[in-house]
């Protein structure tokens, strides 16, 4: 049986799911002396983040990290849900999902490492950065050209956005 391109579950997505390092930043940690860690995060991703929200799908964060500021700067950018600390990424994958009464097959997630297979192996449309391990790789349906951190999110994000009709990039995004 052939497999189908990834281009055909782009219409029935209706949940956007990202991990944070390595898919949002570039993975890189900046540590200050006092032991602040400090991400750089894609100006354009938050662009497509808001714009998504702005149409009204789900949008979640699901990360290992613990890091306030990126947490403020998605809640400034809209998005509601986010789970922190989470190394099984299955088990917030699974409360979110019947918290707002998804089915997995309507969700893409964007994930970098090994601690996304599992939610990658059940959800209808996983997909990687250009820079996320090969086991990832292996696993995702689509494999954004761009790498974590710049621009991989806005790929993804704009693809589904444009399939529905739902991109017209006439949006005012203040502080993006």
């Amino acid at each position: 049986m052939e497999e189908k391109s990834y281009k055909e579950y782009l219409e029935h997505i209706t949940t956007f799911i990202f991990d944070v390092d390595g898919v949002l930043t570039n993975s890189m940690v900046l540590v200050t002396d006092d032991g602040e860690l400090l991400r750089s995060m894609n100006a354009k991703d938050g662009y497509a983040i808001k714009t998504a929200i702005k149409n009204e799908f789900n949008f979640c964060i699901i990360t290992g990290g613990t890091n306030q500021g990126v947490k403020k700067r998605l809640e400034g950018l809209g998005v509601e849900d986010i789970y922190l600390n989470a190394h099984e990424k299955i088990n917030q994958l699974n409360d979110y999902l019947v918290k707002k009464n998804i089915k997995p097959e309507n969700v893409l997630y964007m994930g970098d490492d090994m601690p996304d297979i599992p939610v990658m192996e059940v959800v209808g449309l996983p997909c990687c950065p250009q820079d996320a391990v090969p086991e990832v790789k292996n696993v995702a349906k689509y494999i954004s050209h761009k790498k974590g951190g710049k621009g991989a999110a806005r790929d993804v994000i704009e693809q589904v956005l444009k399939v529905q009709g739902k991109w017209a990039g006439n949006f005012s995004a203040k502080n993006d």
